[in-house]
């Protein structure tokens, strides 16, 4: 087994100064590669009524990777030892449509839902050949400073819990793991399902 990754190792910079071939590459061809991290972002039932071309075309104009100075991008590009390996969606919580009417942020609460000032992580992404050691919890600090930076009055992740015998796949775990936002200092607001948490940084 591989050693965790160090904080000396690990780069994270937004999405716009990357190339789109790093961040193509941290996609790669599975689950989150047909996603795009287009969830909940695309009109119609589920992501799959758009089509792959489409949801490409919209994560690279969402990012506007290959633009360092532009005003606004949609996430995070980890580089271990400098080789892109890691994505985290972090932007206004407003950016993502469908959680307007998603059971997961809302339940048992009374935030408003037009509240441009709050932030939300949807997203993780860890390329093959670079999971199990530890980046999503840097992934996880990083979303941090750069929503703070921003204006950010809040920052919220919706995470899942992992328990010991429970199978878990890797499309599952793209919410990001409870304990890594935890270790980041979020604190649990709500849990609204049996395996899902709303964790928030207020700022």
């Amino acid at each position: 087994m591989k050693e965790p990754y160090t904080a000396g190792q690990i780069t994270v910079v937004p999405a716009n100064e990357a190339t789109w071939a790093d961040v193509d590459a941290v996609f790669g061809a599975a689950d989150a590669g047909r996603c795009r991290c287009q969830r909940y972002k695309v009109m119609g039932w589920i992501w799959r009524d758009s089509t792959q071309e489409e949801r490409t075309a919209s994560l690279r104009a969402q990012t506007a990777c290959d633009q360092p100075g532009a005003p606004a991008t949609s996430g995070l590009i980890a580089y271990a030892d400098d080789e892109p390996a890691g994505w985290v969606a972090v932007e206004p919580r407003t950016a993502y449509p469908k959680y307007r009417s998603s059971r997961i942020p809302w339940a048992g609460r009374t935030e408003d839902p037009d509240d441009h000032d709050v932030w939300a992580v949807t997203c993780m992404v860890v390329r093959k050949g670079y999971r199990g050691r530890g980046l999503t919890y840097h992934l996880a600090e990083a979303t941090i400073g750069y929503a703070r930076e921003r204006g950010a009055r809040a920052l919220e992740a919706y995470p899942m819990n992992t328990q010991p015998g429970k199978t878990i796949t890797w499309g599952e775990l793209s919410v990001g793991p409870r304990q890594a936002f935890e270790d980041a200092g979020f604190k649990e607001i709500t849990h609204p399902t049996a395996r899902r948490y709303v964790m928030r940084l207020d700022f």
